[in-house]
């Protein structure tokens, strides 16, 4: 990993990093789990899946479950999730000042999620950030989720920069070491978990509980 190369693109991973969301994607997986009666247990939950695409989720959880079946129990997840969140939506702390420093360097930036389109929309669009980015990735344009590094693979590609020049956002191990696989450093968001839950990759080069804790880390100077 080439630690030192200057930072030439950012990588933000969506829920739980732009925006504090992860407790409502939880109390929405947990209605789906009651709803069909499922067992749920919320630490769990997230560590194994935040970051996979829903396809990835809800198709083990039900083994049966037709591609349709599979479809509909997402979009039920979704939509419950999209109604308890939509009044809340809000940037995480020092997010508009560091994409604002990023855009005055001429950093690149992109949002790499595993969010489907709806999710997306909810975010990017209320936020009104979408035009902010050069690209925008997700599984639903045919990429694997996380830990899988297509994501960020794909998005460093339509950006133009080498891997080990982006530096990618993440609050989910699954993100970070789908970061690492990529070759990118990562700064791990503390929006769910501490520090701690991330000491084991070697491609972390910071942690903080928002962007505006970060403010003078050596890597976001943007020579």
């Amino acid at each position: 990993m080439a630690s030192e190369s200057p930072v030439r693109a950012l990588i933000f991973d969506m829920d739980g990093t732009i925006v504090d969301n992860m407790r409502y994607h939880e109390d929405a997986w947990e209605h789906l789990h009651k709803a069909h009666g499922l067992p749920f247990d919320r630490e769990s939950f997230f560590l194994h899946t935040a970051g996979m695409a829903v396809r990835e989720i809800v198709g083990p959880l039900f083994p049966d479950a037709s591609e349709d079946e599979i479809a509909a129990l997402g979009k039920e997840k979704e939509l419950f999730y999209q109604q308890i969140y939509r009044p809340h939506v809000a940037a995480m702390p020092g997010l508009l000042e560091l994409m604002a420093r990023a855009d005055a360097a001429g950093v690149a930036m992109a949002v790499a999620s595993a969010a489907p389109p709806g999710n997306i929309a909810l975010v990017l669009d209320t936020l009104g950030l979408r035009s902010r980015f050069t690209t925008v990735i997700a599984p639903s344009q045919g990429f694997r989720g996380k830990p899988h590094p297509d994501l960020f693979l794909g998005a460093a590609e339509r950006m133009g920069v080498p891997p080990e020049s982006c530096l990618v956002f993440e609050d989910a191990p699954n993100g970070v070491e789908a970061a690492q696989r990529a070759g990118m450093r990562a700064i791990a968001i503390l929006t769910m978990l501490d520090a701690q839950a991330f000491a084991g990759f070697g491609n972390v080069i910071a942690s903080a509980p928002d962007f505006a804790a970060l403010d003078g880390l050596a890597a976001l100077r943007f020579a």
